[in-house]
């Protein structure tokens, strides 16, 4: 079995778990802390992620910490439009609106600590057959 679980750092690590859990429906699958000082694996669906405080002191810098995000996350949902408008609801900023491109429906934004994330789906079967 091989999976991949990215870990974000943020700051105001509370809040974040907060955000996710209204923007994308995230559950809390495990966690160790509280208040700022947090590390938690989160579910979207069945795609789990992990969040951990932010810190010089241990070499995790947030996004906002550097002045820019350094990946952007890709969540695959069946209502882009949807998910994106419910991010944005809960205080994110919308970077592009959901539209077609490149064979996907898909929109992007950057939620309140900083990171980088696509919404979308493909439009048609994924991957398309080599030409």
């Amino acid at each position: 079995m091989a999976s991949i679980q990215p870990e974000l750092w943020v700051d105001r690590a509370g809040d974040a778990i907060e955000f996710y859990a209204m923007a994308f429906g995230a559950k809390v699958l495990h966690q160790v802390g509280d208040s700022d000082d947090i590390v938690a694996q989160l579910a979207i669906g069945d795609a789990a992620f992990w969040l951990a405080s932010a810190g010089p002191e241990n070499g995790r810098f947030s996004p906002k910490s550097i002045g820019g995000a350094t990946s952007r996350t890709l969540l695959v949902v069946d209502d882009p439009a949807t998910v994106s408008e419910r991010a944005v609801d809960a205080g994110a900023e919308e970077k592009s609106p959901v539209g077609d491109e490149h064979g996907w429906r898909v929109g992007r934004i950057i939620d309140p600590f900083g990171h980088e994330w696509e919404i979308g789906r493909p439009i048609g079967a994924w991957p398309p057959s080599p030409a």
